[in-house]
């Protein structure tokens, strides 16, 4: 099953008519797609379920109807233990963007996080987890999946947003700090603090 966010309300992609709600579903082609986002993104359904019986291609056939962008990012811990927040959209988010040609996903998740917020000496520890959500580009639905990887950094330098891409602030957050931030953040930033 995979879990995939539109305006924070789950379109779930599964191959289990048991994981539907009362085996109401779509079917896994472009319109029935676009009818369950359409549908998510009004708020006229709480949640929609795509059902297809090959839980091995569900993903690459959903990706073949709706483009797939492929972006890393970072949970970014320093010395004291306060992670690192942007804050772009009214919302607090993570450092994250897209693959560029010829990089590895590890290579993007640092550059995106050096570049999003001017820390440096960034090392990953371990991979956290994928997450997936819908956006719109140039009337265009496209799915974004994202490559979250724990960091460490002894950086102690001067925090930048990177005002082309819309951060506003940059900040270290404890734990308490964190709480608050997710209170207005996405689904997919609230997933991987409740590990």
């Amino acid at each position: 099953m995979y879990k995939v966010f539109v305006n924070e309300s789950p379109l779930i992609l599964t191959n289990k008519l048991s994981d539907t709600v009362d085996g109401k579903y779509f079917l896994l082609n472009e319109k029935a797609i676009n009818s369950a986002i359409d549908l998510l993104v009004k708020k006229k359904l709480p949640e929609a379920y795509i059902y297809h019986p090959n839980h091995e291609e569900i993903l690459k056939k959903f990706t073949k109807k709706i483009p797939l962008v492929v972006a890393a990012g970072g949970v970014v811990t320093n010395k004291e233990g306060k992670v690192l927040f942007i804050y772009r959209n009214d919302k607090w988010d993570l450092p994250k963007g897209k693959l560029d040609k010829g990089e590895t996903i590890e290579q993007c998740a640092i550059r995106e996080v050096e570049e999003e917020t001017g820390v440096k000496g960034l090392k990953i520890e371990n991979f956290l987890k994928t997450t997936y959500h819908v956006f719109k580009r140039n009337g265009v639905f496209k799915l974004k999946e994202v490559h979250w990887y724990a960091m460490k950094t002894s950086y102690k330098g001067e925090l930048v947003g990177q005002l082309n891409e819309g951060i506003v602030k940059v900040k270290w957050k404890d734990p308490n700090k964190i709480k608050k931030a997710l209170e207005n953040s996405y689904t997919n930033i609230k997933i991987l603090f409740r590990e």
